[in-house]
């Protein structure tokens, strides 16, 4: 199991030095976002020159590109600016596809027209479903277009809340490019360690087979987030299970300084 961190854990916008900020910290891949090259993270286009700059980095740092975000809001409610979020997935999907990175990760969205992460209670309506879902067809087949997987990820605020809705939606969907990104963090709000457990444990095994890629960030027993090792989640037990489900993917770590990635990348590294 390869190690990584979200690449914006560290600052800069030029890929050089970011990626080779990430090695130095001690992984060997990463998640990146294309703010780390001085564009938007979701923009209009991404000129030959910055896939060229962006590959270049990558090699020069031995960093491996493994995933590449694409969220936007799937459920907003104002389908003009699903629109425009999916037009600009279209750009990150090709970005993607021309980088070789096999996955690009999304946002299954919120009725929360201000925050994409944001809890709204119409979130629970099936019309926020069906929105989200009409999305996710047409993404869909642009990554079949370019050959790249897309990655859903169970959260407390988004219409895609936890391993059983992650599941439903790739039945619904019948397409072999629609991945799960399993962060046990994101499977709960408030929970005891023990809770905590049997949840995330519950997770992988009704996630087995699906799951490209997990994260790892923490969460204390009040609901804050936490960094990895330091909260509730046991992720000794939550790598052995990855590992006995046959995950063999990666486990990129976010939500935590640059300061605190050299000590984070030895904790997972000791686990995989």
């Amino acid at each position: 199991m390869q190690i990584g961190v979200f690449a914006k854990t560290f600052p800069g916008s030029e890929p050089a030095g970011v990626l080779a900020a990430v090695r130095d910290a001690g992984f060997s891949v990463t998640q990146f976002n294309l703010a780390c090259a001085g564009l938007p993270s979701m923009p209009d286009a991404v000129p030959d020159d910055a896939i060229n700059v962006i590959a270049a980095a990558s090699d020069a740092s031995g960093v491996a590109l493994v995933a590449l975000s694409g969220t936007y809001n799937m459920a907003h409610p104002d389908k003009t600016v699903r629109d425009d979020g999916l037009r600009r997935l279209g750009v990150v999907i090709k970005a993607a596809a021309d980088l070789s990175v096999p996955l690009v990760t999304l946002c299954t969205g919120t009725r929360n027209a201000e925050d994409q992460w944001a809890y709204h209670p119409d979130n629970t309506d099936p019309s926020a479903w069906e929105d989200m879902a009409g999305e996710m067809e047409k993404a869909l087949q642009l990554a079949e277009r370019h050959g790249v997987d897309l990655g859903i990820e169970p959260e407390q605020a988004n219409i895609v809340t936890s391993a059983s809705d992650a599941m439903r939606l790739i039945a619904e969907m019948g397409s072999r490019r629609l991945r799960i990104v399993l962060d046990p963090a994101n499977l709960f709000e408030q929970a005891s360690p023990e809770e905590a457990r049997a949840v995330v444990a519950a997770a992988v095994e009704h996630t087995a087979g699906h799951v490209a890629m997990a994260h790892a960030k923490d969460r204390f027993a009040d609901g804050r987030f936490a960094t990895a090792g330091q909260g509730v989640v046991n992720f000794p037990d939550f790598v052995a299970r990855l590992k006995a489900s046959g995950f063999d993917g990666t486990l990129v770590t976010h939500g935590l300084s640059a300061e605190e990635a050299p000590g984070v990348a030895r904790f997972l590294t000791g686990l995989a």
